[in-house]
């Protein structure tokens, strides 16, 4: 005797030909959903609801995931074969029509309103104490993360005074490359022990007003805690120029103007911190547009200067003294672009900023 095994499209047929199954799969096309919220769509006891969903979930027709204590449903139709969907298609111009599942519509538009509510109810309880709950269940920091996605994953980065990598390590799963520059050979190689793990970092020892780093190779850049040590920012300020392209981003973090004076001795400060104007003044002069400074607001228990933020585009444009050309390839500033940086530093900056 020659036996053969059902052909598969006669079991979806089975499961497909129970209207109840049919309006379920229709409920979970237009969205996920709890048992319990398919018995309200459905009016259907959960004995009913939950036999059905095992059918479906036995044939491939529904998926299912934990979400905490509850259980979600989706529809599995687009896992299925082509005759599968194509069968489905057929079943679902009939019942879609039908009084029933126009009413089971109207009902799952109810329930996920309700879903708005309780979200809405929580946040109108808890918006006094989100922040604080926020930081319990995620941290502090996250969203800062987060926005580092933002970021070209295309650019080149250069961390211009990288230190110890804290900032290249935060940059470097987010673009294309990173190259860090520093003077000190031992923040160098601290930097290299924090991020063996990144193929993507470049590390290159140089000072900041003698970058190694080619003209225009740089899509933007950061300055952070850095030119408060530099004995001429603007200088520093104008090779950062140098080696981004035009409209390529600068971004200096650094202390606003303080009397910390014991800072000179113990951590070799030059600078006790830049005034909004005179940082605006370097960037100008260095040949940067779209110079934004902003302060920083500070953490609560930081003991440190206030900082702030300056954010500049180097400019497209290359005539008089806003042209980056001020610092020849190999890092050597001629004796005119030294001149022509300090004169206009001098000229748009007040006397005695410098503590």
């Amino acid at each position: 005797m020659i036996t053969s095994a059902t052909p598969a499209i006669l079991d979806h047929l089975s499961v497909l030909g129970d209207v109840t199954r049919s309006r379920i799969l229709l409920s979970l096309e237009r969205h996920e959903l709890t048992v319990a919220e398919l018995c309200a769509v459905l009016q259907a006891p959960q004995s009913t609801v939950s036999r059905h969903l095992k059918a479906l979930l036995d044939c491939g027709w529904v998926m299912a995931r934990a979400e905490g204590t509850s259980r979600l449903y989706r529809s599995g139709r687009d896992a299925m074969d082509a005759p599968a969907r194509r069968l489905w298609q057929l079943v679902r111009e009939q019942v879609a029509e039908t009084p029933a599942s126009l009413q089971d519509g109207r009902r799952l538009e109810r329930v996920l309103a309700e879903r708005r509510t309780k979200s809405q109810e929580f946040f109108t309880s808890s918006a006094g104490q989100w922040d604080r709950v926020r930081e319990e269940l995620f941290g502090r920091d996250f969203h800062l993360q987060a926005l580092l996605g933002l970021l070209d994953d295309a650019a080149i980065v250069g961390d211009l005074g990288c230190g110890g990598g804290q900032v290249v390590e935060a940059l470097a799963p987010c673009v294309r490359r990173v190259i860090g520059v520093d003077d000190s050979a031992t923040m160098l190689q601290a930097a290299r022990r924090r991020l063996r793990g990144y193929a993507n970092v470049d590390l290159r020892r140089g000072r900041l007003e003698a970058l190694p780093i080619d003209d225009g190779a740089l899509d933007a850049a950061t300055c952070v805690l850095v030119l408060h040590h530099v004995p001429e920012p603007a200088l520093a300020l104008a090779e950062a120029g140098r080696v981004l392209r035009p409209g390529g981003r600068l971004l200096v973090v650094d202390m606003q103007p303080h009397d910390r004076e014991n800072y000179q001795q113990q951590m070799g400060h030059v600078w006790l911190g830049f005034a909004e104007a005179q940082m605006t003044a370097y960037l100008v002069a260095a040949g940067f547009d779209g110079v934004h400074v902003r302060a920083l607001p500070p953490e609560p228990k930081a003991q440190g200067p206030a900082l702030f933020a300056a954010s500049a585009r180097r400019s497209v444009t290359t005539n008089g003294h806003r042209s980056r050309r001020t610092i020849t390839t190999n890092g050597n500033h001629s004796r005119r672009a030294r001149t022509r940086v300090r004169a206009t530093v001098r000229d748009t900056t007040s006397k005695g900023e410098k503590q």
